[in-house]
């Protein structure tokens, strides 16, 4: 299975989150996964893929250009796909994931697991999206997502098919228990 990490370029504040995708990248690489990420060698970003190597798994990067040029790129990855804009890199990580796990990060982090959980809605992706909620460091925008489903902009259904959890354990049965949401269907409802 191709997991796709997305998470901060930075470290972040608290070594609990060094910790996160250090566990992460040690399960990828211990269950013969195949990490997919940003490709980049700074910050949690850089932590996740060197577990991911030291522990003889492989791991993909894909980064854009400008990113390259200002020498961000990981050098020992199993390949390392060179692309022209941030929107590329995100769509071909979609393509190549077939799971998307967000460890903590900050709004670039959001964007794309936002996506990824937007777009199963809609029937553009069929596969798994989690939020590893270290320390609570996700648990506002699961509160969020709560609120959603309680104002009528999300199903509970599509709500439950969205994971925040720090379980190794828990993650696994969420993914192999996965169904996609039923695709969104549009109402013309008119308010009165």
């Amino acid at each position: 299975m191709h997991i796709a990490v997305y998470c901060g370029a930075s470290l972040g504040t608290d070594p609990a989150y060094q910790e996160a995708a250090k566990k992460v990248g040690k399960w990828i690489a211990e269950n013969k996964h195949t990490l997919v990420y940003g490709g980049g060698k700074a910050g949690l970003m850089g932590v996740v893929a060197d577990e991911v190597l030291a522990n003889h798994g492989e791991a993909i990067g894909v980064i854009p250009d400008f990113l390259v040029e200002r020498e961000l790129s990981h050098p020992g990855l199993t390949s390392l796909e060179i692309v022209d804009s941030m929107t590329v890199r995100k769509n071909k990580m979609i393509a190549l994931g077939n799971c998307y796990i967000a460890l903590p990060g900050g709004p670039g982090t959001l964007e794309e697991i936002a996506e990824v959980i937007s777009w199963a809605r809609v029937g553009q992706n069929n596969n798994p999206c989690i939020l590893f909620n270290q320390n609570g460091y996700y648990d506002s925008l699961a509160r969020l997502y709560d609120e959603m489903v309680d104002n009528g902009f999300l199903s509970k259904q599509d709500r439950e098919r969205i994971l925040f959890s720090d379980s190794l354990e828990e993650m696994e049965a969420f993914i192999f228990s996965y169904t996609p949401p039923e695709i969104r269907q549009y109402t013309t409802e008119v308010s009165s």
